[in-house]
């Protein structure tokens, strides 16, 4: 028979585990939708920028500034974001195993990761990769100016010819339940194919004062807006895996008490009938 003051304990173990991930879903619904907000923000802003960016580097020559110096080294340079926390079902193990991949199928070149996050510090220090910065704690209080800095890093590397290639691997916000791991050149900046169809309407800007001067600012803003929309989608993507997550644990746990509760009714209930079946036998023995 089930010990019924272990089912109790078991019952009231899972019943604090309940508590905790309910208080966790509800923190991360909260911190996601102060994340969304910031993306709905700065997607309209990156992708305009993007637009007007490429339509000035197709225009412009490559050898007017350093970051369109396509070359043909192989010195890549990888900046991988990842949580600083667990609990967050496969957010981390999805860019982990795609950084994996993506070195795996790159190991001819010369590999390197700047690596944002504990999570992916703590998986890539024991790995035979070459690791030149990692970035700790950024989920706290992550802003424009840190992006900033990561984004000079990178060009300074790029534009002094210490890296050929500079990639990004984040996860991209889509929905609540799903996130896609994004593995994006980030430099050198190559203009997307600008050719149109016939009946495509094309804007044709005019810059002022001229061309290779907002070109030149441009591309020391894009270098800032797109590591800084990489982390605003990683975090939103991390809140709603362990939005979704918790959820999840929540609900099992839920059904995990129904179970146990279920249990332990009937194992009282089989310990009273043993026990008024032992008084009725007990009672007849005395009339006998």
């Amino acid at each position: 028979m089930p010990n019924l003051k272990e089912i109790k304990r078991r019952i009231r173990s899972v019943k604090n585990t309940q508590q905790i991930t309910k208080a966790m879903k509800l923190v991360s619904a909260s911190k996601l939708r102060k994340a969304q907000h910031a993306i709905l923000e700065a997607r309209p802003y990156a992708i305009k920028m993007m637009d007007v960016l490429n339509h000035l580097a197709a225009r412009c020559n490559s050898d007017l500034h350093p970051l369109l110096d396509v070359r043909d080294g192989n010195h890549h340079l990888y900046l991988v974001i990842t949580s600083d926390k667990g609990l967050c079902g496969g957010f981390n193990g999805n860019i982990i195993r795609r950084t994996t991949q993506h070195l795996e199928d790159n190991k001819q070149n010369d590999n390197s990761l700047i690596i944002a996050g504990k999570k992916g510090n703590d998986f890539f220090r024991n790995r035979p990769v070459n690791i030149t910065q990692e970035i700790i704690g950024w989920t706290k209080d992550f802003d424009y100016l840190k992006a900033q800095g990561i984004g000079e890093t990178l060009a300074n590397l790029f534009s002094d010819k210490k890296v050929d290639k500079v990639f990004m691997v984040y996860n991209e916000f889509k929905s609540v339940m799903q996130q896609e791991v994004i593995v994006e050149q980030l430099l050198p900046v190559v203009p997307e194919n600008l050719s149109h169809k016939e009946d495509t309407f094309v804007v044709d800007y005019i810059y002022e004062p001229d061309e290779e001067a907002i070109l030149d600012e441009l591309l020391k803003r894009y270098m800032t807006v797109e590591v800084y929309r990489a982390f605003l989608e990683s975090s939103a993507s991390e809140h709603g895996a362990r939005m979704t997550a918790m959820d999840s644990a929540t609900r099992n746990a839920g059904e995990m008490i129904g179970s146990l509760t279920l249990t332990y009714n009937q194992a009282r209930q089989a310990y009273i009938t043993k026990e008024l079946i032992e008084i009725v036998n007990g009672a007849e023995a005395l009339k006998g």
